[in-house]
């Protein structure tokens, strides 16, 4: 058995818990992920916006995946969102017919990022949202959120986690309706504006 030298940092090798990103730049990022919506789908809505680190400076090399139910409320039970060809192992990416409800975009240098969805139905008691999930330099667990998009006021009132969120930080959750089915949602790592983010146990 092969001893290895602990007494010095100069003789330990990193683990990955000590070398934390970007990586995401790596392997992650998939050919058309910001392409949701089955291409034509009269249903299609575009969602963008910018993710800022705690003193307000764009990230230019953060990740962020939405998962949303079709325009029924329906939530996907399709594959096809990163396929392979079974033979060379090749990417395929979408069919273009079918919708997967995920997608996976990465910032551009100005921190900015956007996405074609459906717009999403009501599920169940909740108003109509998209679950979007956070990666990004200095964060060792991603984040999540919701992103909701604005409509009426009495159902936004009403969905169950929305109504719990103080209404001084619950826009942080709201899209603003930009027209031409164009909505921004900025996503605030930390400081003044800070998305409300969500823990899951």
């Amino acid at each position: 058995m092969t001893k290895i030298d602990t007494s010095g940092p100069e003789n330990v090798l990193p683990t990955p818990s000590h070398t934390v990103g970007p990586f995401y730049g790596y392997a992650l990022p998939f050919r058309g992920g910001e392409d949701i919506a089955p291409l034509g789908h009269p249903d299609t809505i575009t969602v963008h916006g910018y993710v800022y680190d705690g003193e307000g400076d764009p990230l230019p090399d953060a990740l962020i995946e939405l998962w949303g139910p079709d325009s029924e409320g329906n939530l996907p039970s399709v594959d096809g969102s990163m396929r392979r060809d079974p033979a060379s192992g090749g990417f395929l990416g979408r069919n273009g017919v079918e919708f997967t409800g995920f997608g996976r975009i990465q910032t551009d240098a100005d921190g900015h990022w956007y996405a074609r969805t459906l717009r999403p139905g009501a599920l169940g008691r909740n108003a109509p949202y998209v679950s979007v999930c956070v990666f990004a330099r200095g964060l060792l667990v991603h984040l999540f959120t919701r992103l909701y998009l604005p409509g009426d006021e009495a159902v936004l009132a009403a969905d169950p986690l929305l109504s719990r969120v103080d209404p001084e930080r619950r826009d942080t959750l709201i899209a603003a309706d930009e027209g031409n089915r164009t909505y921004r949602f900025d996503i605030r790592l930390q400081g003044e504006g800070e998305t409300v983010f969500l823990e899951f146990q």
